[in-house]
């Protein structure tokens, strides 16, 4: 009876053991293969460098110029408040003849009319109007451009400053004159 009991501990002691040992052991074999693995990967990184990061690195400079680009391409197709007529919203001259380049000439990807918002609802809608018709009457033979509404006011100056401005510069022109001697140092000809 003794010998049974020992034997019956000994074969519990061994059934318990096996099993653990067994549960240790796979959880052992998978630590080291995710570390044999994390140091593989390590090693190629390290080989590959930089050429995994270049892309990254060139994009971080890219972006702040599409940026910008983009932000140029909204305010130079923005059609402002000094190109409606106040009274009634319809387009003036200098207002078709922006939307017809954005239409006609702008680059495919490109061509969206950005419209500043009115002082009220019904003035925004009338300017909105407005291009709607204009761009009925161009024939495109294309997609017509998307129209958005904006906020942004872009720079302008009215004809008188910028004919003032043009006409300063002009004045404080020096004449122009040849050279009194050639570039090879002999006098120039004189007439």
């Amino acid at each position: 009876m003794r010998c049974s009991n020992l034997c019956r501990r000994l074969l519990v002691l061994a059934v318990v053991a096996s099993t653990c040992a067994s549960s240790v052991h796979a959880d052992w074999r998978e630590r080291w293969n995710h570390f044999v693995n994390k140091v593989h990967t390590g090693y190629e990184r390290n080989n590959a460098w930089p050429d995994p990061f270049n892309e990254l690195d060139a994009m971080g400079v890219i972006m702040p110029f599409e940026t910008m680009k983009q932000n140029g391409w909204v305010l130079h197709n923005t059609i402002g408040p000094h190109q409606f007529r106040e009274s009634d919203g319809a387009l003036k001259s200098s207002g078709q003849e922006a939307l017809a380049w954005i239409a006609r000439e702008a680059p495919a990807s490109r061509r969206q009319v950005y419209i500043v918002r009115g002082a009220t609802e019904a003035e925004t809608q009338a300017r909105v109007d407005s291009v709607k018709e204009t761009l009925a009457q161009l024939n495109l033979n294309a997609q017509p451009p998307t129209i958005a509404l904006t906020d942004r006011h872009p720079h302008t100056a009215s004809g008188a400053w910028a004919t003032k401005v043009n006409r300063a510069w002009l004045e404080m022109l020096a004449a122009p004159k040849l050279p009194s001697t050639s570039a090879a140092g002999t006098s120039a000809a004189t007439r």
